[in-house]
C-alpha cells in the first residue's frame, strides 16, 4: 500500500515537472519567433495553439489545414451558407492580421474552439496606435461548460503583452453576449462601457472607438449603415455586414455567473434590432495579475507563473546584456568593431 502511495507521488512530481518544462519552452519559444506559432498544454487532454498572422507565417496546405479546423467548429453553430465569411474565407489578406487561439483534443486532434482575434492601428491623440480586437469566439456545443474562457479570452492578450515588454496595450471587443460582456469586463483594467461603478468613458476611450467605427467595421461585420451611440458605446442594427448568422435573442445568449452584466445588457441593448457594445479596456501589469490569480485555474497557475516570470526576465535582462555587448550587432545596435570601422 505504502509503496503504491509513493508510485502515485512520484507520479504527480514527475507530471508536474513535465508541465512546468512545457510551459517555459513555450514562453521562450515566443522570444525566438519573429511571429507566434506556439502550442501549450492549457487542459488535461487538450492541446491550445497560438498562431499569429497565419496568412503571411504559414504555407498554402497549412493555411487549409488551419481554416478547415476554425469551419469544423463553426459548422456546429453557422449554417453552411456562412463558413466563408471573414477568416472562413481561407483568403491570405484577412488572415494575415489575424491571431488564432485553436483549442484541439490532445488524442483525437478534434478542434472544439478557437478565437480569432486582430490586431488593428488606429489614432490616439494623434499617433498611430495598435488596438488588440478580441474577434471571433466560437466554441463546440458539446465542449461548454469546460473552462475554456480563460484561454480563449486572456491567454493570447497575456502572450502579446509580456512579449511587447510589459507595455499596456488597448483591447477592444464586439458583442452582445452577457457572458462575454462580463468576461472583458473582469479580464482587463479600464473597460468601458460596464456595469461596474468604476467604469469611466475617457477621451482615449472615444478617440479609439471613433477610429475603429470609422476604419475597422469590417473587422467585427458591421456595416457602414449600422449606428453608434458614442454616449454609451452602442452599434444599433449592427448585424448587417456579413456577421448576420451571429445575431442572437436575449434569451439565447449565455449569460455570465454574475448577474449585473445580464441586466446591464438587457437595459442597455435591442436585441430585436440587433444592437452591439464596442467595448475599450486595457491589458496592464494590474490585468495581467488579476487573470493570472483569478482567471486562470490552480492547476495551471503555477506552469504559467513559472513561464510568466520567464518571459518576463528574459524581456528585462536581455536588452541589458544586449547593450554591454560591443562584440555583436542586436538590431539597431551595432557592434563597436563595425562602428569604429
Amino acid at each position: 500500500m505504502a509503496a503504491s502511495r509513493n508510485e502515485r507521488n512520484v507520479g504527480r512530481v514527475r507530471d508536474a515537472v513535465g508541465r512546468l518544462h512545457s510551459h517555459a519552452a513555450f514562453w521562450v519559444k515566443a522570444l525566438a519567433q519573429p511571429t507566434i506559432d506556439l502550442s501549450l498544454r492549457t487542459h488535461p487532454g487538450q492541446v491550445t495553439r497560438i498562431v499569429e498572422s497565419p496568412g503571411l507565417s504559414l504555407p498554402q496546405d497549412e493555411l487549409d489545414r488551419l481554416v478547415a479546423q476554425l469551419r469544423t467548429v463553426a459548422a456546429k453553430t453557422l449554417p453552411a451558407s456562412d463558413l466563408t465569411y471573414g477568416i472562413f474565407s481561407g483568403e491570405r489578406e484577412r488572415l494575415s492580421r489575424a491571431i488564432v487561439t485553436l483549442i484541439s483534443e490532445e488524442a483525437s486532434g478534434r478542434p472544439i474552439a478557437f478565437n480569432a482575434l486582430s490586431v488593428i492601428e488606429v489614432e490616439l491623440d494623434g499617433t498611430p496606435v495598435d488596438v488588440t480586437h478580441l474577434g471571433l469566439v466560437m466554441v463546440d456545443p458539446d465542449a461548454r461548460g469546460q473552462g475554456l474562457s480563460w484561454v480563449l479570452y486572456g491567454l493570447t492578450t497575456l502572450v502579446l503583452f509580456l512579449r511587447d515588454g510589459l507595455r499596456q496595450r488597448w483591447i477592444s471587443n464586439v458583442t452582445q453576449v452577457p457572458s462575454v460582456v462580463g468576461m472583458v469586463c473582469e479580464t482587463f483594467s479600464d473597460v468601458y462601457p460596464s456595469p461596474r461603478p468604476e467604469a469611466r468613458q475617457s477621451f482615449a476611450h472615444l478617440q479609439l472607438a471613433r477610429g475603429i467605427m470609422r476604419q475597422h467595421r469590417a473587422v467585427f461585420g458591421v456595416g457602414d449603415e449600422a449606428g453608434f451611440d458614442e454616449s454609451r458605446f452602442v452599434i444599433t442594427d449592427a448585424y448587417t455586414g456579413g456577421s448576420d448568422a451571429l445575431k442572437k435573442t436575449f434569451d439565447d445568449a449565455p449569460k455570465h455567473r454574475d448577474p449585473q452584466y445580464a441586466e446591464f445588457c438587457a437595459r442597455e441593448l435591442n436585441y430585436d434590432r440587433g444592437d452591439d457594445f464596442l467595448q475599450i479596456g486595457r491589458i496592464d501589469l494590474a490585468a495581467a495579475r488579476a487573470y493570472l490569480f483569478e482567471q486562470v485555474p490552480h492547476r495551471s497557475l503555477p506552469g504559467l507563473l513559472v513561464a510568466s516570470f520567464v518571459l518576463a526576465l528574459q524581456r528585462l535582462v536581455l536588452p541589458v546584456i544586449h547593450w554591454l555587448d560591443d562584440s555583436r550587432t542586436f538590431g539597431t545596435l551595432r557592434a563597436w568593431q563595425e562602428r569604429s570601422r
